[in-house]
């Protein structure tokens, strides 16, 4: 019959009749806006509610969209009963923080207030509302609780006022309620149909006359301007209360803008809008620092539950002779840590203990998280403040700041026992193989000096002209060999060479004595001063290659996922050993690691962060680290995913690190609350006494004086006793001769 028909709703159809247009903007279209700020919101997992079949239509191309994720989405369908509850716990149960609702925008209001009911409009949780009359739903009671409810609208806000002021009405109370609030999509479309087929009329009647004859519905009869108004239609360009009214020559609508409209404080207002003819339509009016100062305004006064556990020196039980309760009952490194970034922020907070007094680990049999990690999924907690390690698995599950200590991993040990100093230490200077060689030398010298003392005649003996009698060579054997050791002890004697070879020799051996005293006093100083400890690991390498030490970490702590994860042959080959030792050496603690090392005596060493080693080695004197870090990593405050307050407290960590705050935190607890500093107090003690000599260090000196002493006794009585025999033998000869 070819009658125009106009058509303000949701139409699925791809292909529509020749003599239809629809004002309502394609669903395939709507979904494209769907799929742009789910991208730009960076949404790895969200659920899909929708009302009835016609929202599975509606949202197809988003579901598409996702297909080649690696993240599921999850489908549900509200109850027909009205009870929303049971199904939005399931929900929450699943740790799902991001929801797209479809259903129509009665429904809208008791959908949100139920979830309110379960918990699930906190901080964390986002809707995307796709109803186009989201700004026609009283949110009032939504507006404080911090939840990104998000949405589309298609009325331009500024065309609607204008019109509504110049609307002029006999009922001056439908005057006052005739607002945004009150307009929805589908009446705006049916005034901007009213206009398109006003204009459209106009045009052609311009351009033709038109005849109007009445047509039955039953008769086989057309109107003959039918398509010519479909087509001008087509091809009107107008702007009505919907922005923007462009169609294809299917009929279609293009060419349009929506905008993107959020709840804050002060109700819904626009943050920006999407284009249908850009490729990445979204572009946002609010600009990140703006959002951030809101964020941060909501901050304030607000108070976040904060999970911890207790671990040295980051949050440890205060000593008080009196109870204390709340936050006053803590004291330690992030205790102070996380009240400096309250005090920057304005918000206040609530400690309390992990149940289980875990750091929070993966369990791949029951695909659960534990420890902090699962306070923070199932929203129990706000801020994870505890030495809690950035680790690529952790980071999927929560979000973290940047790291507010940077440590590595490391080995703790035993210190080494020192050795006592050796009786003959002063022979520690030289090895024995060069007392051998100077040994050697020292007799080869004596003899060459003697035989070139024979040889040459300048050192021949002469005849003396009173008496008569041959004078003997002063360079006898045994004189050469006190002239020699006369010259290495840097002493001398009552006779010297005069021949220019013997000359030649005792120069030679001057020098050579010169060099080896000077090298041997060099050294004795510090062989005499210096206590050895013998260690029998050096570093981690040395534990991978013996089976005598065990060792081993905390369970289920980033230490052990980092040796059980590493792709290092030597790190993989210390987990195996680790978990095949039998008893385990895992620790439920840090603490009962560290106490396990200080009573092994040297048989266990502990891997942990070096930041720890650090605090128990200020302490214990008796323990010491081992090598140097493993790898590099830190310590973050997590957060439950797509926490709108991580930037915030990222500016905040930044400035303390900047302003030296850090620092100084990390000096107030490592150095000097609770005994910190005591094993620097002894190692310089240690220092200034290590230019003492004991009798341990020269007793030797005195054993050989002792010995040198005895023995030259026993050599006088020897003497003394042959020379007796010697004279007694000559005067019985005497006698007999005599006689």
């Amino acid at each position: 019959m070819e009658i125009p028909h106009l058509e303000n709703r949701w139409d699925y159809r791809l292909r529509r009749e020749s003599c239809l247009v629809n004002l309502y903007p394609h669903p395939n279209t709507l979904a494209k806006a769907y799929v742009d700020i789910v991208k730009q919101w960076e949404w790895k997992t969200f659920t899909i509610i929708y009302e009835n079949n016609d929202g599975i239509v509606r949202l197809q191309e988003l579901i598409k969209a996702h297909d080649n994720s690696p993240y599921p989405i999850t489908v549900r369908q509200l109850s027909l009963s009205g009870d929303y509850r049971p199904l939005l716990k399931q929900i929450k149960n699943s740790a799902e923080a991001h929801i797209v609702l479809d259903c129509s925008s009665d429904k809208i209001y008791e959908v949100l207030k139920q979830a309110q009911q379960i918990g699930m409009m906190s901080d964390y949780h986002s809707y995307l509302i796709t109803s186009l009359d989201l700004h026609t739903i009283n949110l009032d009671e939504f507006r404080y609780g911090g939840t990104n409810i998000t949405g589309f609208r298609l009325i331009n806000e500024k065309v609607v006022s204008d019109v509504v002021r110049q609307w002029s009405f006999d009922d001056k109370g439908l005057q006052r309620s005739a607002n945004l609030s009150t307009v929805r999509a589908e009446t705006a479309l049916m005034y901007d149909a009213v206009h398109l087929f006003a204009k459209a009329l106009h045009d052609l009647d311009t351009s033709q006359q038109i005849d109007i004859h009445p047509i039955s519905c039953d008769g086989q009869n057309t109107w003959q301007h039918g398509f010519s108004l479909i087509n001008y239609m087509k091809i009107v360009e107008m702007k009505g209360l919907t922005n923007v009214i462009k169609f294809d020559h299917q009929g279609f609508r293009t060419d349009f803008v929506l905008d993107i409209i959020e709840l804050g404080p002060m109700g819904i207002r626009k943050i920006g809008t999407w284009n249908s003819t850009l490729p990445d339509g979204i572009n946002f009016t609010r600009t990140y620092s703006q959002k951030q100062r809101e964020i941060e305004a909501n901050l304030k006064n607000k108070t976040l539950t904060v999970t911890t556990l207790l671990s040295n020196p980051y949050c440890m039980r205060k000593e008080s002779a009196v109870p204390l309760t709340g936050n006053d009952q803590f004291e330690g490194y992030v205790v102070d840590l996380i009240h400096e970034i309250s005090k920057a922020l304005g918000f206040h907070y609530k400690i309390q203990l992990v149940p289980d007094g875990s750091y929070g680990s993966f369990n791949k049999q029951t695909l659960e998280w534990n420890g902090m990690i699962r306070e923070l999924l199932e929203q129990r907690a706000d801020l994870a403040v505890a030495d809690l390690t950035i680790t690529f698995e952790r980071e999927q599950a929560v979000d973290f700041t940047m790291p507010f200590m940077n440590l590595g991993v490391s080995v703790l040990y035993r210190k080494p026992v020192k050795q006592p100093p050796n009786l003959f230490s002063f022979l520690s200077p030289l090895s024995l193989d060069v007392w051998i060689y100077m040994a050697t030398a020292y007799l080869g010298v004596s003899v060459l000096l003697f035989i070139l003392a024979r040889f040459t005649p300048y050192e021949w003996p002469a005849y003396s002209d009173a008496h008569g009698e041959k004078i003997e060579s002063q360079f006898t054997l045994m004189n050469c060999m006190w002239f020699a050791i006369g010259s290495l002890m840097q002493q001398g004697c009552d006779f010297l060479p005069k021949a220019l070879s013997t000359r030649m020799v005792a120069g030679i051996w001057w020098f050579f004595t010169l060099i080896m005293i000077s090298s041997y006093t060099a050294n004795l100083a510090a062989f005499l001063t210096v206590e050895r400890m013998d260690s029998p690991i050096e570093s981690a390498e040395d534990l991978a290659k013996q089976t005598r030490i065990k060792y081993g970490a905390l369970k289920g702590g980033s230490t052990a996922a980092f040796f059980r994860e590493s792709k290092i042959s030597t790190y993989q080959r210390m987990w195996s050993f680790m978990e095949s030792a039998r008893p385990s050496v895992f620790t439920s603690t840090n603490a009962e690691g560290v106490e396990r090392v200080a009573k092994g005596k040297g048989s266990y060493a502990f891997l942990m962060e070096s930041t720890s080693i650090e605090y128990v080695t200020e302490r214990n004197c008796e323990l010491t680290q081992v090598g140097g870090m493993l790898d590099t990593k830190g310590y973050g405050i997590a957060a439950p995913p797509n926490s709108p307050y991580r930037t915030a407290i990222n500016g905040v960590i930044l400035k303390l690190q900047e302003e030296g705050k850090l620092h100084i935190l990390k000096t107030k607890w490592w150095k000097e609350k609770r005994g910190g500093g005591s094993c620097r107090v002894e190692t310089s003690k240690s220092s200034s006494a290590a230019n003492e000599l004991g009798l341990a260090n020269v007793g030797g000196v005195f054993v050989v004086l002792m010995g040198g002493m005895g023995v030259a006794c026993v050599i006088a009585v020897c003497e003394f006793v042959w020379k007796s025999r010697k004279v007694a033998v000559e005067e019985r000869l005497s006698a007999i001769l005599h006689e």
